[in-house]
């Protein structure tokens, strides 16, 4: 006798049999016990989850005869007539499977149509079960509409997508829809556990664990894996052997990655990343375990208490979540996640999963400035406390009065205090509202507004930032304006690129500059990295924030500054302008006068 998968052979034969679709199970158990049968179900949800299964199971339970032949519709088909055991071999006349992949054209639906004028030969009720129904063409579609909304009583249709977003809603509209989910992990272990025992087929714990997550929600794939663990494993599962089939990295290098990135020990996790090479594990494998690993911690530094106690590691996973602080956690697990998706654009897998491990220790927020601004009384105190100038302070020509000077950086010129102790808050002292009498007294001489004030042409003014041209400046401001044209990049994106200053680049990275914290924004800084790319720059981005002396932005300040005087000087140098000003005493009104940009 052949051998018959273990897919095949568990798959279930009554509702009873599901494990994981508790939801669906009830609705349709209730409606069969009920007798409020629909016409058209449609049963939706990933691969391997159950729903070509369930839909044998409605067609035996709307077919079964019971073992004495005098059985009706029931939610618990006996599995032994003549009408179960046919669907289950898949030779019941009145119940037809057809695979949309393969016949999705109008032809093959006109042709299942025509058999519904037929009654039933042998069983109380046909069904068409239609899989993958978004495959179906837009003619098919339409061909069976009519029939779908209004079948004959003695008809039943089922049908079943992974894509029910390509349904038309003219379909959706005349079934009953039920969302098959994918299983969790726990689920799929624990019937895996049922059918190595009536497989009697030895297993370790964690091996079945690695298989439940490796199936990612789906039952099928789960007995899949378990098949070829099984063969590869000589008829037992273990977790090495299992480990070593799917590929997967041992935890133990991921807990020695993170204990050295929590400590700062880039030596560890280099060479740790180079073992894993060696190995020939995937770096794509790598990060998607320290990825699971990250999210329980960062739920075991929320929730001390979540933690399962039958897990082996949960004593290791607290132990690196007490030793990294959560904002780490929190940044490495952001690092992991966008890291899996730069694993193909590198030329190496490896040296980019070194890249991802390393960037948490540069962008590692170290927390010593505030720490030292609370602790360092003497320079802490002093730089908060530092004098501030007096308004037309350094302006030529202006006087100041000695004593009104020194009365008005007295207040904030505080004694530096030791380190650890906390000087008392001194509200600054107000000086008496000085009057024109009291100014006369003391000799202080008194600003009196006038009325007429000399009149700039300008409301702003009209010297722009100073730019310091370099060689890079001209290439980033040459691709920035590119990006603007087309329209590439907008918003905070088209602000981060105008601010910033291309500092240095290479072949594969570009270092920018910003002035302002509030620019250099993960989702902006990733934005401007895929329109770079699409613009063909496939680069990496990094953002520092530092003083800026050659961006787009006082480029274009600059410009429209030199603009606008040249548009001035035109005017004021214009004879009727002139003539205007010396025989009417005419006046340009500040402001007025615009630059016209001709294209």
């Amino acid at each position: 006798m052949s051998y018959l998968v273990l897919a095949r052979k568990y798959r279930p034969r009554t509702f009873g049999q599901m494990v994981g679709q508790e939801h669906v199970v009830q609705a349709l158990s209730n409606a069969l016990e009920q007798q409020r049968l629909h016409h058209a179900y449609l049963f939706t949800g990933t691969r391997g989850v159950g729903k070509t299964t369930v839909s044998r199971i409605l067609a035996k339970s709307l077919n079964c005869q019971g073992p004495d032949g005098n059985g009706g519709i029931t939610a618990t088909p006996c599995g032994v007539c003549q009408a179960c055991t046919d669907i289950d071999s898949g030779r019941f006349v009145d119940y037809t499977e057809l695979d949309a992949a393969s016949n999705r054209g109008v032809d093959e639906v006109q042709s299942l149509l025509e058999q519904a004028v037929y009654k039933p030969v042998q069983g109380r009720f046909k069904v068409f079960m239609i899989d993958e129904v978004h495959m179906l063409t837009g003619h098919a579609f339409n061909a069976m509409l009519k029939t779908l909304e209004e079948p004959p009583e003695y008809l039943k249709f089922v049908l079943a997508t992974t894509d029910p977003q390509k349904v038309p809603v003219t379909v959706l509209s005349r079934c009953l829809q039920f969302n098959l989910r994918p299983m969790a992990p726990e689920t799929v272990q624990e019937h895996l556990v049922h059918v190595l025992e009536a497989e009697s087929v030895p297993a370790d714990a964690q091996a079945l664990r690695l298989l439940s997550r490796a199936a990612r929600g789906s039952m099928r794939d789960a007995l899949s894996l378990t098949d070829q663990a099984i063969a590869f494993g000589g008829g037992e599962l273990r977790e090495p052997a299992v480990r070593q089939m799917l590929g997967s990295v041992d935890r133990s290098h991921v807990f020695r990655l993170i204990e050295a990135l929590a400590q700062g020990d880039g030596k560890t996790v280099v060479e740790t990343s180079e073992a894993l090479r060696l190995h020939g594990l995937s770096a794509g494998a790598a990060l998607e375990e320290m990825s699971m690993v990250l999210q329980r911690m960062a739920v075991q530094q929320a929730v001390p208490d979540a933690g399962e106690p039958a897990d082996e590691e949960a004593a290791t996973i607290a132990t690196l979540a007490a030793a990294m602080p959560a904002d780490e956690t929190q940044l490495l697990y952001s690092i992991c996640l966008h890291g899996r998706t730069e694993l193909g654009l590198a030329p190496d897998e490896y040296a980019a999963l070194t890249m991802v491990l390393l960037r948490l220790l540069a962008f590692k927020p170290s927390g010593t400035a505030e720490k030292k601004t609370l602790n360092d009384g003497g320079a802490g105190v002093a730089a908060r406390t530092r004098p501030t100038e007096p308004v037309n302070a350094g302006r030529p020509g202006s006087q100041r009065d000695p004593g009104v000077a020194a009365a008005s950086v007295t207040p904030t010129q505080r004694p530096a205090a030791p380190p650890g102790h906390v000087l008392p808050v001194v509200e600054p002292r107000q000086a008496p509202p000085r009057t024109a009498a009291s100014a006369r007294d003391t000799g202080d001489v008194m600003g009196v507004p006038v009325r007429v004030q000399p009149e700039l042409l300008r409301e702003t003014p009209s010297s722009a930032p100073a730019v310091v041209p370099t060689a890079e400046g001209d290439f980033w401001f040459a691709t920035v304006q590119q990006l603007v044209q087309r329209e590439a990049i907008a918003a905070l994106v088209r602000e981060l690129a105008l601010q910033a200053q291309l500092v240095g680049r290479d072949e594969g990275h570009w270092m920018l500059r910003v002035e302002r914290e509030s620019l250099n924004q993960p989702a902006s800084r990733e934005r401007l990295r895929a329109a770079l790319h699409a613009a063909g720059h496939p680069v990496e981005l990094s953002v520092e924030v530092g003083p800026v002396t050659d961006s787009p932005a006082r480029r274009n300040a600059q410009a429209a500054a030199e603009r606008q005087r040249a548009a001035e000087q035109i005017i004021l140098d214009d004879p009727f302008v002139q003539q205007m000003q010396r025989d009417f005493g005419a006046k340009i009104v500040p402001g007025s006068i615009k630059p016209v940009d001709r294209h």
